[in-house]
């Protein structure tokens, strides 16, 4: 089993209005070197595979089909690790 951390975020191009709204609000609290914010989702998943590059492949496919929109977003695979299985 492997555990993979994906991050998602809006290409650099789209406009972040809820980043933007996020640097305001921190602004507002006392922190004006605070230049820019952009705004993402974070994954992890448990993957049941016999090697890394198939786990790798099952992640890549799963963030091409349903957690990142091709045209508006980029997703990033952050680690993939081989995960102990839990005792039942």
């Amino acid at each position: 089993m492997y555990t993979a951390h994906v991050r998602v975020t809006l290409r650099p191009s789209i406009l972040d209005p809820q980043g933007k709204a996020i640097r305001a609000a921190v602004r507002d609290l006392g922190m004006p070197s605070v230049q820019d914010v952009r705004t993402g989702k974070f994954f992890e998943m448990k993957v049941e595979a016999e090697s890394a590059e198939l786990a790798e492949a099952t992640v890549r496919q799963a963030c091409e089909k349903l957690l990142a929109n091709p045209v508006t977003e980029d997703f990033t695979i952050l680690a993939l690790v081989p995960t102990e299985t839990e005792a039942a």
